[in-house]
């Protein structure tokens, strides 16, 4: 494969530009903007092109700064968001992210991004109301060019290649800001061992979302009550092989009623542990319930859960005044994978 990008000559209308892009496979269906070379140099600055980042799985296509360039202008990305592109590309080299299987499998897997440090304000992205939702050109962009980046780079094909039954809309774009004004506890990045004045990405393949409604609780107890049992969930991967995460990402309201009660971020994943570590067998398939008791996972008629307090990773985002946590539980092989974003 060659370490520059292709030179393709088409008569200079969008209509046609779209149109064989879309006739490439190139697009997420969505309309483009056309990556034309003063914009892939102006998306670049001063990177040297053919610099490769990574290898990128299934096809293990070259990440250069310029491929990468490339597909940050189809998304719609300013310039000045190319440093999280290049972070992300090398999470997604990481194996612990497990973008093989990502890539390829048949679940309804799709890629989320937490952003941290100042970069969060620099960018404008954002981490408060509606933090998942559509209205934030930093948000939608960024993460719509790290799946077409997927597709472009890894080969991540609908078809021939991703063999995901029923899709997800995380594989148009998933990047929120964890909003650490109103975090109780430390941010998700310096809990991973980087600095609070770094600016990182952190990233999982999560395979669902569940919206966790609880208006009501008011002690801490109460509320991850609620989450628990939410999370005694027999379908997913975490519970089902017994590894990967459960991101969870609680409202400001729900962590600061957790940290008022005296909770830490390893309290409460403590909680959640003890509380999801033993699912009733029954609950299960009778294949399922078979395949338990010759893995020896079965205690008292119960399946053991989670597989331990750190498969749960605690972040804080979106408004106040709406008391709504979510469960995001990750794909088997998919570990979070958090990186320094370039300044």
């Amino acid at each position: 494969m060659s370490s520059r990008v292709d030179r393709v000559m088409v008569n200079d209308s969008y209509d046609d530009i779209y149109e064989f892009a879309r006739s490439q496979n190139w697009t997420d269906g969505l309309p483009i903007v056309p990556p034309t070379e003063e914009r892939v140099a102006r998306m670049l600055g001063d990177r040297p092109p053919v610099k490769v980042l990574a290898q990128l799985e299934p096809q293990n296509g070259e990440a250069t700064l310029e491929r990468l360039a490339v597909n940050a202008v189809m998304a719609g990305c300013l310039p000045s968001y190319f440093p999280v592109i290049i972070a992300a590309a090398e999470a997604m080299a990481d194996p612990l992210l497990g973008m093989y299987h990502v890539n390829t499998t048949t679940n309804s897997v799709g890629l989320i991004s937490v952003i941290n440090g100042p970069i969060r304000h620099k960018l404008g992205i954002n981490g408060s109301y509606g933090c998942f939702g559509p209205g934030w050109h930093p948000n939608a962009t960024i993460g719509r060019a790290i799946r077409l980046i997927q597709l472009n780079i890894g080969g991540s094909i609908p078809g021939p290649v991703s063999k995901s039954t029923m899709g997800s809309p995380w594989r148009y774009t998933g990047v929120i800001a964890e909003n650490q004004e109103k975090n109780p506890w430390e941010p998700l990045h310096v809990e991973r061992g980087f600095r609070p004045e770094d600016s990182t990405i952190s990233m999982l393949g999560v395979a669902s979302f569940c919206n966790l409604s609880d208006i009501w609780s008011r002690t801490a107890e109460d509320i991850l009550t609620t989450l628990a049992s939410a999370m005694r969930w027999p379908g997913i991967h975490v519970i089902r092989y017994h590894k990967g995460h459960n991101l969870i990402v609680l409202n400001p309201d729900h962590a600061a009623i957790m940290h008022r009660d005296g909770y830490s971020k390893q309290s409460v994943r403590e909680y959640l542990f003890e509380h999801t570590k033993r699912i009733p067998l029954s609950d299960f398939s009778r294949p399922e319930q078979e395949r338990f008791i010759k893995g020896g996972r079965v205690f008292d008629n119960t399946v053991q859960g989670a597989p331990s307090p750190d498969s749960f990773i605690v972040a804080v985002a979106g408004g106040n005044g709406g008391l709504h946590s979510l469960f995001l539980p990750s794909l088997t092989s998919s570990a979070m994978v958090t990186r320094l974003i370039p300044e």
